[in-house]
């Protein structure tokens, strides 16, 4: 159980997710504030876009792999 915890702060910690993460915070508090420029909201849902992307692509290779050794 220590070792899937370990496992998943590691990722938490990756560029990727460290950008995303920074990214939220600031979206959180320009909606707070009401200040959400068109450019800001254009960079964000194209991180968002590839980050969950990547993380769904990563679960269908995933499902894949583990079906290609019954067939």
């Amino acid at each position: 159980m220590k070792n899937f915890i370990y496992k998943r702060l590691g990722n938490l910690l990756s560029v990727k997710s460290i950008v995303t993460l920074t990214l939220t915070a600031v979206f959180a508090v320009m909606a707070l504030k009401g200040t959400i420029s068109q450019d800001f909201m254009t960079v964000y849902a194209v991180v968002i876009a590839f980050y969950f992307g990547t993380q769904s692509q990563k679960v269908q290779d995933a499902v894949e792999g583990s079906g290609n050794g019954n067939g």
